[in-house]
């Protein structure tokens, strides 16, 4: 088994690429080692010791390391846990595991916007910000501001303030004139 890695915007963050399914549909976000209970994959990445946070993607998991360590020294311990995991023929996620994380439901008088806040989202967005190893996720929609969710890649990235409000809210302004803002929230 080969597992690429590239680089992200993010440099306390590397994607993994092993060459297969990661996740069937939707993504899985573990911000803590606490809340990788479901998934062998994330329990074994965090039992490094070297890791801050797991996501996995349709085809990549994405892992963020303590600012303290120095990616040359973890990537070989991450790349075997990754590696020994796969050959293990456990499952990423065990029973029922996280439902694919995705847009927050969203009912009332606005929900005709909301619809196209997440269809510009699902088809100019998402795609764009999997290629880097994160994914942004529609959280609300109040009086003009549009909440997104920031994960893996993109959650904690010194570049996320410059995609939220130049990239994310020019394009959401543009199509959607009663948007007025973009800010990110915390799960």
């Amino acid at each position: 088994m080969f597992i690429q890695t590239e680089s992200t915007p993010n440099p306390a963050t590397l994607k993994f690429l092993p060459g297969q399914t990661v996740l069937e549909l939707g993504t899985a976000d573990f911000p803590n080692s606490e809340s990788a209970t479901k998934s062998p994959l994330a329990q074994r990445i965090f039992n490094t010791g070297a890791v801050a946070g797991v996501f996995f993607g349709n085809d990549f998991v994405t892992v963020t390391k303590h600012d303290t360590l120095a990616w040359d020294h973890i990537k070989p311990a991450i790349l075997g846990a990754i590696m020994e995991h796969f050959q293990s023929g456990q499952p990423v996620i065990s029973g029922e595991g996280p439902a694919p994380s995705g847009h927050k439901e969203f009912t009332g008088e606005d929900a005709e916007i909301v619809t196209q806040i997440k269809e510009l989202l699902d088809t100019r967005v998402r795609p764009a910000v999997a290629q880097d190893g994160g994914d942004i996720t529609f959280h609300g929609f109040d009086r003009g501001v549009v909440y997104l969710h920031m994960q893996g890649a993109c959650a904690g990235c010194p570049s996320s303030t410059l995609t939220l409000k130049m990239g994310i809210e020019n394009l959401l302004r543009h199509y959607i004139p009663e948007v007025l803002e973009v800010r990110p929230v915390a799960a």
